[in-house]
């Protein structure tokens, strides 16, 4: 039944071995692929421990039991400890997303609905904030374009995570925030109490760990300097500082104007266009092979309507996995974890269906 597992254990075996040898720590790279690897086989390898110990139970019990009635009166509850170790065990061998271990970065953009979709950006980027601290989560604002009637036309913020088991990553409950989040409700301005509908667009990417792991050709990239615009501090409509960045062959750009350096500037624009880069990577290697694409669940695409925030009735409804809660302003204030269980378990189904189709 689970005839890949002892490929995986001896996997596990031979890193830990690589990761108690000092040598390996030489190289901080290495050594961090290494953990994120362990800290993954290390789930399949307890699941595995757990069904081979109830199953061992129950074989000496159904033994005993031929002749001993205590015994013989364990063996239903063994058996479906034996089928719930095997479920669990299962689920731990679905092909991962390698990068559920990395952290994120989340791009927010006010889509259609003016001012107030700007101002629901904000509430996003608040909601995420306060998800985030709820998980013990950091929080890194990278760059904002304000609105002036509040939030933001566009804002970029990196979330950082505090485990290598990729169960918990950042990236690998947030990536299937990407896509339009559609909210209804009446806006501040509105004299007549009529509800208005807009939107705001939202783009997951994994972060990437360290800058060799894309390869960036420094003559594919267009670099143009320019003098930052909106309010600021001195430095701000008065020096060149603000960076954009194009990446040629792809179309890519990044622009930054947050900092007062120049250079803070352009390592944030790099930064961010190191994950764009490795998002459009991954991108046409699912484009390139459909049954390997991660999820259906999952989305770069802001076009596709993924979610409505509905205020007068206090409604969230993800329209992907069909869940529906009347708790909107526990949602907003962070309280995200249900509605992202859902896409989870979702995409855990149609891993397990795959899996079963092989």
């Amino acid at each position: 039944m689970f005839d890949s597992v002892d490929a995986l254990l001896a996997e596990h075996a031979e890193i830990q071995e690589r990761m108690a040898d000092p040598q390996t720590h030489n190289d901080q790279r290495l050594a961090r692929r290494l953990g994120r690897r362990y800290a993954q086989l290390n789930g399949i390898v307890e699941a595995h421990k757990r069904w081979k110990s109830v199953q061992d139970d129950l074989a000496a019990a159904e033994e005993l039991g031929a002749d001993d009635a205590e015994f013989a009166a364990e063996v239903p509850g063994l058996r479906q400890q034996l089928d719930e170790a095997a479920d669990k065990l299962l689920r731990m061998l679905i092909p991962r997303d390698e990068n559920d271990a990395r952290n994120a970065i989340i791009e927010i953009k006010g889509g259609a609905g003016g001012d107030e979709a700007a101002i629901f950006a904000g509430d996003l980027l608040r909601m995420y904030t306060r998800y985030a601290d709820s998980k013990g989560w950091k929080t890194e604002l990278l760059a904002a374009t304000p609105s002036e009637a509040g939030g933001y036309k566009d804002v970029q913020v990196a979330i950082k995570g505090n485990s290598n088991d990729p169960a918990e990553g950042v990236y690998a409950h947030l990536k299937f925030e990407g896509g339009v989040h559609r909210v209804q409700r009446v806006p501040e301005t509105e004299s007549q109490g009529r509800i208005h509908t807009s939107a705001a667009g939202v783009l997951v990417m994994p972060e990437v760990d360290e800058p060799e792991e894309v390869e960036i050709n420094p003559n594919d990239l267009r670099i143009d300097y320019y003098r930052s615009s909106g309010p600021g501090g001195q430095s701000v409509n008065t020096t060149d500082s603000a960076v954009r960045i194009t990446h040629e062959p792809t179309g890519i750009v990044v622009s930054m104007q947050n900092e007062k350096s120049q250079l803070q500037n352009r390592e944030a624009a790099m930064r961010v266009l190191r994950s764009r880069l490795l998002a459009h990577q991954q991108e046409q290697i699912d484009a390139e092979n459909a049954e390997a694409r991660k999820s259906q669940v999952r989305t770069m695409d802001r076009s596709e309507r993924i979610r409505t925030y509905n205020f007068p009735e206090n409604r969230i409804a993800d329209h992907r996995t069909g869940y529906k809660a009347y708790n909107l302003d526990a949602v907003m204030n962070g309280d995200l974890e249900a509605v992202i269980q859902s896409c989870i378990q979702l995409d855990e189904q149609e891993r397990l269906a795959a899996l079963a189709d092989q």
